[in-house]
């Protein structure tokens, strides 16, 4: 019986939630966390590194973080990048420390953050379609050049399927609490 590669399948569609998760960690919630200024990539050095590779961000308040810059060259760069990052944050240097005030969230905010959370689960849902996509291609091809049966076929079929409803369902679930945690004033 030839394998239609079911854990390349799982391992894609797993993916696809994770990069969901990190995605949800960017957007802010009301209270400050470390994650949310994780997507954020800073020029340094004549190239484009992640802000956790040239300081150290921490959280000692529920709405301040806090970026210890490594190389005082760099924390006009930080602060620079924090401003373009479309968060709605504000931040101060102060030496080579950098203070970002978290701000309470505006309903105004909060649906449109809302709204953009939507849009990356639709997004990582429409990834893991593709990858069943990609699976149920696989095996009519397989069952086409008889190197499976119909029955094999069908088999497989159901359990792409399965693992797709299952994973959408975590997409969806992952989506309800970021929901509420935006909201949640």
């Amino acid at each position: 019986m030839v394998d239609p590669n079911i854990p390349d399948l799982n391992r894609r569609m797993t993916g696809a939630l994770e990069a969901l998760k990190r995605e949800f960690g960017g957007l802010r919630t009301g209270r400050a966390t470390t994650s949310l200024l994780e997507p954020i990539v800073i020029d340094a050095y004549g190239s484009k590194m992640p802000l956790s590779q040239v300081g150290g961000v921490n959280a000692p308040e529920p709405r301040l973080l806090t970026i210890q810059v490594w190389d005082n060259s760099l924390v006009n760069s930080v602060v620079k990048a924090i401003l373009e990052s479309d968060l709605g944050l504000n931040p101060q240097a102060d030496g080579q420390l950098v203070r970002v005030p978290v701000p309470e969230l505006t309903e105004e905010r909060r649906l449109e953050l809302a709204k953009i959370a939507h849009k990356y689960a639709e997004q990582a849902r429409v990834a893991v379609r593709n990858v069943r996509r990609d699976g149920m291609e696989e095996i009519k091809r397989l069952e086409k050049e008889h190197e499976i049966s119909k029955d094999e076929q069908k088999a497989w079929h159901d359990d792409i399927q399965k693992m797709t409803d299952d994973l959408i369902a975590d997409i969806d679930e992952a989506l309800k609490h970021k929901e509420q945690e935006i909201t949640q004033v």
